[in-house]
C-alpha cells in the first residue's frame, strides 16, 4: 500500500518503521524534520509537507500530539487525498476531537477509522501494541492484517462508529495514570518512612498485590531513570480528556484531578519530557496532622 504517515515521534516512528519492513511504501511527514529524517534509511520518503505526504495515499495514519495538532496537519492537506481514502487516527484526541476528526473526514470523503493505540515505546519499537479500532468493519477488514498487524500484537474491535475506540482509551490511560500515581506516592511515603522502597517492590514481587507496570515504572523511579516512554507532559493532557469526558457525563473524578494536579506540579517543575514516572519527583504539600 502507499501509506502516509503524519507524525513520527516516541510512537509514531516505530509505526512507521514496522510498515516499511512489512513492504509498505511509506512518506513520512513530522513537524520537526529531523524527527522523520531517520526513516530515510529503511526506505521512507520525507514529504515536504502533509499534503505532500497525502496526495495518492491509499492509507493515511495521523500519530500527533492531539485533536488540534491533527487538524492543523491534515486539515487543508486532505483535499489531495483520494476518495474512499482510509484515514487511521491513532493519537489519543479525546471525545471531542475525535467528533471534529471524523466530521472533517467525513467532508473530505475519506472513510475515518477511530483507533488509538495502546502502550508505551518499548512496545512500540516492538510492534506489540495493542489497537482499539473502531469503524466500518471493510475498513478495519483491509487493515487488520497489513497495516495494523506490523505495528500491533493485538487488536481489539469495538464497534463501527467512530468514538468507541477512543472512549475505552480514555478509561485504559486513567487505569495506568492511577497506577502510576500510587507507585509514586507509595515510593514517596516509603522515604519519608526511612524505608527502602525497592523492599516495597520485593515485597510485592509475584504476588497478587504484584503489578509488572508497578515494577517497572517503580524501579525507574527509584533508580532516577526518566528516559521517555510515555511522556509526562503527554499524559498530563491526556488526563485533560479524561476530566473532560467524565465532566460532559457529569462524573466527578477525584484520583484524575488529584493526578492532573501531581503532573502539572512535575511539570513545572521541569520534568515535562521526562517520562511520566517523573510525576515521583513533584513536590507533596504537607499534610495535615491526624487528630
Amino acid at each position: 500500500m502507499e501509506i502516509a504517515f503524519l507524525g513520527t515521534g516516541t510512537m509514531g516512528a516505530p509505526m512507521a518503521r514496522h510498515l516499511l519492513e512489512a513492504g509498505h511504501r511509506v512518506r513520512v511527514w513530522n513537524r520537526s524534520p529531523e524527527k522523520a529524517e531517520p526513516l530515510a534509511a529503511h526506505g521512507a520518503r520525507i514529504a515536504a509537507d502533509p499534503a505532500d505526504a497525502i496526495d495518492g495515499a491509499d492509507v493515511v495514519v495521523t500519530m500527533l500530539l492531539d485533536a488540534g495538532s491533527t487538524e492543523a496537519a491534515v486539515g487543508d492537506a486532505l483535499r489531495c487525498a483520494r476518495p474512499a481514502t482510509i484515514w487511521w487516527q491513532a493519537g489519543t484526541v479525546g471525545i471531542e476531537g475525535t467528533e471534529r476528526l471524523s466530521r472533517l473526514a467525513e467532508q473530505h470523503g475519506l472513510t475515518y477509522v477511530d483507533a488509538p493505540v495502546l502502550g508505551t515505546k518499548q512496545p512500540a519499537e516492538d510492534g506489540k501494541l495493542l489497537v482499539l479500532a473502531a469503524g466500518p468493519s471493510d475498513a478495519l477488514d483491509r487493515l487488520e492484517a497489513d497495516v495494523f498487524g506490523p505495528t500491533a500484537a493485538k487488536v481489539l474491535r469495538v464497534g463501527e462508529a467512530p468514538g468507541a475506540a477512543t472512549r475505552l482509551k480514555l478509561v485504559a490511560n486513567h487505569w495506568v495514570f492511577v497506577l502510576v500515581q500510587g507507585v509514586a506516592e507509595t515510593v514517596q511515603l516509603a522515604r519519608a518512612l526511612d524505608v527502602d522502597p525497592g523492599l516495597w517492590l520485593q515485597a510485592i514481587a509475584g504476588g497478587p498485590l504484584d503489578s509488572g507496570y508497578a515494577q517497572v515504572k517503580g524501579a525507574a523511579m527509584i533508580e532516577g531513570e526518566f528516559a521517555p516512554s510515555f511522556g509526562l507532559d503527554n499524559a498530563a493532557k491526556d488526563t485533560r480528556l479524561i476530566l473532560e469526558a467524565a465532566g460532559d457525563n457529569d462524573l466527578a473524578l477525584g484520583f484524575a484531578q488529584v493526578i492532573r494536579d501531581r503532573f502539572a506540579a512535575a511539570s513545572a517543575a521541569g520534568h515535562g519530557e521526562k517520562d511520566m514516572s517523573a510525576v515521583v519527583l513533584a513536590e507533596t504539600a504537607p499534610g495535615n496532622d491526624p487528630a
